[in-house]
């Protein structure tokens, strides 16, 4: 087993945040808000991404991020403008970093031609740098005539200071923290000799007994000694990932130039003074170092720069301490809350059996057990949120392929990324979010040309966004494209025997038929879309999710397409019901209303679903009972209770059952997983009894309801 699978996972998992913080960086250079500290953050990332892939021999990542660092360095250190050319081209090179990530993570083959095109074109780039720094060189080159000098001892330290070869002490102790992060000392040392002939010296008096010793702590500290020809500012680069992890201190001691000798005013003082680092005492200095490496390395000729002038940095702010925990672990703590919750309303259950008065200490003390389950249950839901950010940021790159390939401009933005919900919705709304967002781009927003002929910006733009509603999450797609033309996806289902040609229906019915299978206005295959799959399978996804999807449009104006999701998928609100002696679950966010029907209410419609009027709309009565087969005499209207629902579909009906029992938060249990699939039945549950009760699927209930509710709707207006 590879020793170092564990560090090379948590590698490739921060090369995650790097990617997407280079991507939001390069995107906000786009959009002109490219400041030092956007930069910066965008020059760490990659430089972050190439430090890591060196430490593990990645030579093909570490090649193409250097490239892209080398750019990244011009445009912060003013050579280059961060134009619209060059920050589309470092937007391509960082898909094409990410791709190497992933090629070197999961060992599949990467695009060697177009990593090779796009590491040319920044090269390309870069050379035009160098060329254009050695013409300025040229412009002030004039004739001169040497002459010989005789220098004195102070003429050649002002010469060596010339030549900027400098002696520099630097003093570092490494806080916990550091190696929390996966850094390690030696990769910093490593850089640092890149720059130099390097010495140095371990300071271990903090070093406890072995008894005594943990090993996450920090103990050791480091004195560097550097010879090399550079500044203060290109050594801090070297520790700048680490400085709030770190306590740093770094001086200039002497001058030095080559092999020019250059004699010092005092003789070199034998103490070794460390006031600057904490735990580093002066005593701890002098001992003897137990461990002493001198790495002698020819010195760099690069060219002089002026020394620094010694800084005084504020105290670094501390970071939120995290911790990385495997999932499996996050799951099994999941499945043992719910099992805490079921047994605590077990508990609750056996507590009103035995009749025991509400005021009694051991009701109080299951009272107080209810509120601390949910608050634990809650603790446990929020340590499983996570911001949607990660799926939004996937998609920049997205628009970018889809816009090129497609030939249109169009420009994302995003809001809300910071929503948060459940892990398990996360993982599976990217593929839906893609789908919308590909259909956007392809079916909605027109050509540049089309677009100028009709008022509008060359650019589209398509937003992402996300928010919390009603204890739900909703995430729309938004684009400002043509909108559905509605007489041309009603010709087209007609033509492919999707709905009979005399059908009448209203436009969110037709709008509702890009979601049918096989259905796509694509009058070609494409990379893009035109294979007939897509739209049905965004509505399947949500769908599953517990989630519905709607669509607003506007002819020439654009469209909106909005996902409606659950925030979990672990537990849900429920309304507890009994249909002939079964115990049923109905999700409280499907319930607009309950009632008991009365019967001027009533209406029956030969050839139609008896309907009930509730607030002047006519919607049609499903008895439970026998849509599941409990029963084949259908209850009386007025026997029974009314729950006036609200598929994630759009679609109402009021479900007929025989009385409600309460409401309560249930634990879902997959039923495929545990048995297999029932119709009617999204779920199943534990109650506090002990007994199985089964989630009711309301989509699948009112599934064939919706033209039905529509027509008899008009009918009993009519009537």
């Amino acid at each position: 087993m590879d020793p170092l699978a564990a560090i090379k996972a948590t590698y490739f998992q921060e090369c995650d945040e790097q990617l997407a913080e280079l991507e939001t960086g390069l995107s906000a250079m786009k959009d002109g808000e490219g400041d030092d500290e956007t930069v910066n953050a965008v020059f760490r990332a990659a430089h972050s991404i190439k430090g890591g892939a060196g430490a593990f021999g990645l030579e093909n990542l570490v090649q193409f991020a250097h490239v892209l660092e080398t750019t990244l360095d011009d445009v912060r250190a003013g050579r280059l403008a961060p134009d619209g050319d060059l920050v589309n081209l470092m937007l391509r090179a960082s898909d094409m970093l990410s791709d190497h990530v992933n090629a070197a993570r999961d060992g599949n083959p990467v695009d060697q031609a177009r990593s090779e095109t796009i590491a040319r074109e920044l090269e390309n780039y870069n050379e035009a740098t160098k060329s254009g720094s050695a013409e300025s060189d040229d412009e002030f080159d004039i004739d001169f005539a040497p002459i010989a000098v005789t220098m004195s001892e102070g003429d050649a330290a002002a010469e060596a200071a010339a030549l900027g070869v400098r002696e520099w002490e630097i003093q570092f102790r490494p806080r916990t923290s550091l190696y929390a992060h996966a850094n390690e000392v030696t990769l910093l040392l490593r850089e640092l000799q890149r720059l130099g002939t390097l010495s140095v010296d371990l300071i271990y008096g903090d070093l406890p007994s072995l008894q005594d010793l943990v090993p996450e702590e920090s103990y050791l500290a480091w004195i560097i000694r550097l010879q090399a020809d550079c500044d203060e500012s290109r050594i801090r680069e070297v520790f700048e990932f680490v400085e709030d992890d770190c306590d740093i201190h770094i001086q200039c001691i002497s001058t030095c130039a080559g092999e020019i000798e250059v004699s010092h005013a005092q003789p070199e003082p034998k103490e070794v003074i460390v006031p600057q680092v904490p735990g580093i005492s002066t005593a701890q200095a002098d001992e003897p170092a137990p461990a002493k490496a001198t790495m002698p390395m020819p010195l760099p000729a690069n060219s002089a720069n002026a020394p620094a002038e010694e800084e005084k940095h504020a105290p670094a702010v501390v970071s939120p301490q995290t911790i990385r925990v495997d999932v499996d672990r996050l799951e099994r703590l999941v499945d043992l809350v719910g099992e805490l919750v079921i047994n605590q309303a077990m508990l609750a259950q056996r507590s009103m059996e035995s009749g025991l008065s509400r005021a009694s200490s051991f009701a109080n003390g299951l009272e107080d057990l209810e509120h601390l389950t949910r608050d634990i249950q809650d603790s446990v839901m929020s340590i499983r949120a996570q911001p949607v950010k990660s799926v939004f940021q996937r998609m920049t790159r997205l628009v970018r392929e889809v816009s090129a390939a497609t030939g249109k401009r169009v420009r994302l933005v995003t809001d809300g990324e910071n929503t948060e919900v459940d892990k398990t919705v996360i993982e599976r709304i990217a593929d839906p979010i893609t789908h919308l967002l590909r259909n956007a781009i392809d079916h909605g927003i027109e050509k540049p040309d089309i677009r100028i002929a009709a008022g509008k910006p060359a650019e589209g733009v398509v937003r992402l966004s996300a928010l919390h509603r009603s204890g739900r999450i909703v995430i729309e797609v938004v684009d400002d494209g043509a909108g559905i033309d509605r007489k041309r996806v009603k010709a087209i289902a007609v033509e492919k025997n999707l709905i009979s040609a005399d059908v009448n229906l209203s436009d969110e019915e037709i709008d509702n038929l890009i979601f049918m299978p096989g259905f796509s206005t694509a009058s070609s295959v494409s990379e893009v879309s035109g294979r007939g799959v897509g739209m049905d399978v965004v509505r399947r996804n949500i769908q599953s999710l517990g989630g519905r999807i709607t669509i607003s449009s506007r002819p020439g104006l654009g469209s909106t397409f909005s996902l409606s999701l659950p925030l979990t998928l672990a537990v849900l609100d429920g309304m507890v019901i009994s249909v002939c002696n079964q115990t049923l679950v109905i999700p409280l966010s499907a319930v607009v209303e309950t009632l008991r029907p009365k019967e001027g209410d009533l209406h029956e419609l030969k050839g139609s679903a008896p309907l009930i009027r509730i607030r002047d709309l006519y919607v049609p009565i499903i008895d439970v009972g026998r849509k599941l087969g409990h029963r084949t005499e259908p209850l009386v209207p007025a026997a029974g209770v009314a729950l006036f629902v609200e598929s994630e579909g759009g679609g109402r009906a009021a479900l007929l059952v025989d009385a409600i029992q309460g409401q309560r938060q249930v634990v879902i249990k997959s039923m495929e997983a545990n048995y297999r699939k029932v119709d009617g039945i999204a779920a199943a549950t534990i109650l506090g009894d002990g007994r199985v009760a089964l989630i009711v699927d309301v989509e699948s209930m009112l599934a064939g309801q919706s033209v039905d509710m529509f027509r008899s709707e008009k009918r009993a207006a009519a009537g």
